[in-house]
């Protein structure tokens, strides 16, 4: 059996691109690789892929990127992985690509999501609601922003004083136990 083929776009530290890597090489999804690590900006998982012997490509931010990655995204790829990418990407992109680009995001769809909801102030909006449950979800792209299907979500709930920083950590974990589950479930829908 062929392996199914996952491009990968991130902007920062890359610790679920990490993830996704320690998952593939240890047969926890078999017949998976990663093919392509896209980054919007110089970063850490860049620098992770380069270092497992992943290729590379730093694309530059702004209306271009998605023609950018229309040009180098490999025609074998049959996922494409946002984990932790910060660049919204354009209809045509997404089109192309229907139900075959996920991304995680820190909060419990639908809730908290959205343009400008990313990162730590997903956690500091969630405290400043005064929420008692939170999460992290995995959903399809579509045109809207964080707007597609979640294929997994998982909670937890929100411990009395806890700052964001420290919320941020424990979604952390979560989208470390669901993205495999995510990209396992959605490549064994492809099957």
């Amino acid at each position: 059996m062929a392996s199914a083929k996952i491009t990968v776009l991130v902007s920062g530290s890359g610790t679920n691109l990490q993830r996704l890597m320690d998952v593939f090489s240890q047969g926890i999804i078999p017949n998976a690789e990663i093919n392509l690590v896209v980054a919007d900006r110089p970063c850490l998982g860049l620098e992770r892929a380069k270092n497992a012997g992943i290729p590379t490509v730093m694309l530059t931010r702004g209306e271009s990127l998605s023609r950018q990655l229309l040009e180098v995204v490999p025609q074998e790829t049959s996922l494409i992985v946002l984990a932790g990418f910060l660049s919204i990407l354009s209809e045509e992109f997404i089109s192309r690509f229907e139900n075959k680009i996920i991304n995680i995001h820190p909060s419990l769809l639908p809730k908290y999501g959205g343009k400008g909801m990313w990162g730590i102030k997903v956690h500091e909006a969630v405290i400043e609601n005064k929420e008692k449950y939170t999460g992290a979800s995995v959903h399809y792209v579509t045109e809207g922003i964080d707007t597609g299907e979640v294929i997994v979500q998982k909670s937890l709930k929100i411990m009395p004083g806890e700052s964001a920083e420290q919320l941020a950590k424990r979604v952390l974990e979560l989208e470390y136990e669901i993205l495999p589950e995510a990209v396992a479930k959605v490549l064994n829908s492809m099957c």
